[in-house]
């Protein structure tokens, strides 16, 4: 039950994060990435900022034992690519590719907030 608590909380605070910073505004987005046009290097600074406070974590956190909530850390031993994994790649970016292309502020941050999972509650919208 705490493993699924902390779950929710980091998930609420990676929500408000992606809100606070002007992430699910798409115009800001799209923004980002048009650099021949009008260009918004903000999210670069959210994207740094979110880069260094996770290696800052991550270290710490290693520095432990084990977790807080588990026995022992959990991490893959397989240094090799095989052809689910680069398959899986593909199949997400084709995902990723199709979500693209729905309607802009269909998919919003807030289905974080609905009890199904997100590639569920997506779907219904």
């Amino acid at each position: 039950m705490r493993s699924l608590v902390s779950a929710l909380a980091i998930g609420l605070v990676f929500g408000a994060g992606i809100i606070i910073s002007g992430m699910s505004n798409p115009a800001k987005v799209l923004n980002f990435f048009d650099l021949a046009g009008t260009w918004d290097p903000s999210l670069l600074l959210v994207m740094t900022s979110a880069l260094v406070v996770t290696l800052v974590g991550y270290s710490w956190v290693f520095k432990r034992p084990a977790p807080l909530f588990d026995v022992r850390f959990h991490l893959p031993t397989r240094r090799d690519l095989d052809l689910p994994l680069v398959g899986g790649r593909r199949f997400s970016a084709s995902v990723g590719d199709y979500l693209a292309s729905a309607p802009v502020g269909r998919y919003r941050p807030l289905v974080l907030v609905s009890p199904l999972p997100s590639c569920l509650s997506t779907q219904c919208l």
